[in-house]
């Protein structure tokens, strides 16, 4: 049933801040009746307008002056028309605006669109408590003119969003999610994700809660702000009761509001018709929501950043995505086809190690086939669990953080390292190298941890940059440095410090020699080398690697680019280690001719002493 309204209506006035940063002007806005028992009408969730009067629309403008680019970071520039304000109502009530360019410039705190994408899978995980079994993320197509091509979908059977629900969501910065474990806390997730990923969505919710049921179509479309010249952000939604046998629109202030928010709905939606828009409910069920992001954005090269093609199973992007890669060394194949490097475009790779814990009554349906969640730490060698414990200064709660670390199934032939950072239970850092680049020194060592006393950035793509965060990265550190030194001969790497015990075994055992030389041929003070004069430093020097083959020259023409820099890594990675070793080397050099001299002069003191006393025998 209709829900009844009250006869006076509440008068409202925007504060609208003007195209240049720092500017402001006050407007007034059409009036807007106040409800019983429901949520307040925002400018920001509907065209509302008093009984009677219409809604006010600026001039259309050509498509062309308003978005310069279907590029995401070209967006932002658009022309805004004119537009025409009431005049200021006597005793009116004052609420900020906010423009749509906002819209743009928020979303831009997502780099990555994948960042965006595992947004709203957060949102779907957060409704698990709410009896959440699945979120669907797929391609749809839209076929309408104004928004051809594909779309993107998220679906989930969580708990749904009522009237009031609904409009918290598409508002700036409202957050319900206060608890310990769910993943959203700013208020400010759908906006920027959907923002990032497309111009414009539009959400289908359902909700049940006691005995009234209702559902939900809210449109918030970048194209209708641009193309129509707005500097406000209108949201149209529409809502009906259904707890009866049909449903039955929810009226806040009049039939003629309701209708033109319909209306808008309709001309900005891939959907033309009241009746289509009721179709999205059908596979719904009782409650839950869907999402359908369209116009998607394109890269700079005009195509979408998104591949919905390249594989059946799969999203992709297409920026780092492989295109036909062809005689690529051996190394290089292994490489990218770790998941460590398959998480840069595929997003079957990144949703199966977003989060920590394994569900037991969830899953991420991609394109029709649930994710195989996995985490790296079930398959390491030689694993060890090391614990932290932080200095959290604000707060009674001790932390205790266990980490595990090891190496990767693949060592010591592929160089993968770093830390996979989540918290409450989501990912935020992959793979994070604390190690310097150019050292041997951690290669293959993969950890796993949780770290939940420190608090991430936004989008969700890195940490805060507190002293905290220091620690835990100067931590990280040692403990990769501990367990090589423990454990790195098990993979067929050298411990460090065994080259350096060699060499002093060696000196030892010349020193040895050349004093036996020097007692039995006082005469002869020579240093033997083998006659092509090369030494055999494999036999000699334990643990000093050199190369069993060269490369001819014909193996050189045929070698791809990604060979070649692969091969260039490793023979810096060897290059390194070498300068090292003939530093240690030259070291060892001086000490032994240091050795040497000591040994000539005392030869020299034996020679004197001998030849002092054949002359006494002589005398």
């Amino acid at each position: 049933m209709p829900l009844k309204t009250e006869k006076e209506p509440l008068n409202v006035v925007d504060i609208a801040s003007s195209d240049e940063e720092g500017g402001a002007k006050t407007v007034a806005t059409k009036k807007v009746s106040s409800i019983t028992a429901q949520p307040t009408p925002l400018q920001i969730s509907g065209l509302e307008t008093s009984q009677g009067s219409e809604a006010i629309m600026p001039p259309l403008l050509p498509f062309n002056e308003t978005l310069e680019s279907r590029s995401f970071w070209k967006a932002g520039n658009y022309a805004v028309g004119p537009t025409s304000k009431p005049a200021l109502l006597q005793g009116s009530l004052e609420h900020a605006r906010v423009h749509p360019k906002f819209l743009h410039s928020n979303a831009t705190s997502h780099k990555w669109a994948f960042g965006a994408i595992a947004e709203l899978m957060d949102n779907a995980v957060d409704e698990i408590h709410h009896g959440a079994t699945f979120i669907k993320v797929d391609k749809i197509d839209v076929m309408k003119d104004n928004s051809p091509g594909p779309a993107l979908l998220f679906q989930d059977d969580g708990g749904g969003m009522d009237p009031e629900l609904i409009r918290k969501c598409m508002s700036l910065g409202y957050s319900s999610k206060k608890s310990n474990t769910t993943i959203g806390q700013y208020g400010n997730g759908f906006k920027t994700s959907t923002m990032r990923l497309g111009a414009d969505v539009i959400v289908f919710s359902r909700s049940t809660s006691a005995s009234k049921a209702t559902q939900s179509v809210g449109l918030l479309s970048y194209t209708f702000l641009c193309r129509t010249g707005q500097d406000d952000v209108i949201v149209p939604m529409i809502d009906f009761d259904i707890s009866g046998h049909w449903a039955e629109p929810i009226i806040y202030s009049s039939q003629d509001d309701w209708s033109s928010n319909l209306k808008t709905i309709l001309e900005w939606s891939p959907f033309s018709s009241k009746e289509e828009l009721m179709l999205q409910f059908d596979d719904i069920g009782p409650h839950g929501t869907k999402i359908v992001i369209y116009n998607l954005w394109l890269n700079d090269e005009g195509i979408y950043e998104l591949a919905f093609d390249d594989d059946d199973e799969d999203i992709r992007l297409r920026d780092e995505a492989l295109h036909g890669a062809t005689k690529l060394h051996k190394k290089t194949v292994e490489l990218q086809s770790h998941i460590s490097y398959r998480i840069r475009y595929s997003l079957r790779a990144y949703a199966s190690i977003l989060y920590l814990r394994k569900f037991n009554n969830f899953e991420i349906i991609l394109k029709g086939k649930p994710v195989q969640q996995f985490n790296i730490a079930d398959e390491l060698k030689y694993p060890k669990v090391v614990t932290y414990k932080p200095q959290v200064a604000a707060g009674p709660k001790e932390w205790s953080v266990a980490t595990t670390i090891g190496f990767i199934k693949e060592a010591p032939s592929l160089g993968v390292s770093g830390f996979n950072v989540y918290h409450k239970n989501r990912l935020i850092r992959p793979f994070w190298k604390v190690t310097s680049d150019g050292s041997s020194k951690g290669n293959g060592v993969v950890g796993v941890l949780e770290a939940d006393f420190i608090e991430p950035a936004h989008d969700k793509q890195d940490f805060e940059r507190s002293s905290l965060f220091v620690r835990l990265e100067t931590r990280l550190k040692q403990m990769v440095y501990d367990y090589w030194k423990s454990h790195c001969h098990l993979v067929g790497y050298q411990p460090p410090g065994m080259h350096a015990a060699n060499m002093k075994k060696q000196s030892s055992a010349y020193q040895h020699n050349s004093s036996s030389n020097l007692q039995a041929e006082s005469d002869e003070q020579s240093i033997r080398i083998p006659a092509n004069g090369e030494q055999d430093l494999r036999n000699e020097q334990p643990g000093l690697e050199v190369p069993n083959e060269v490369m001819s020259k014909d193996d050189v023409g045929s070698i791809s680019i990604d060979q070649l820099c692969e091969e260039n890594i490793l023979l810096f990675r060897r290059c390194e280690e070498h300068k090292q070793k003939e530093a240690e080397l030259k070291q060892t050099i001086v000490e032994l001719e240091k050795e040497l001299e000591d040994m000539r002069n005392k030869c020299a003191q034996l020679s004197s002493h001998l030849e002092a006393k054949r002359k006494l025998k002589v005398i």
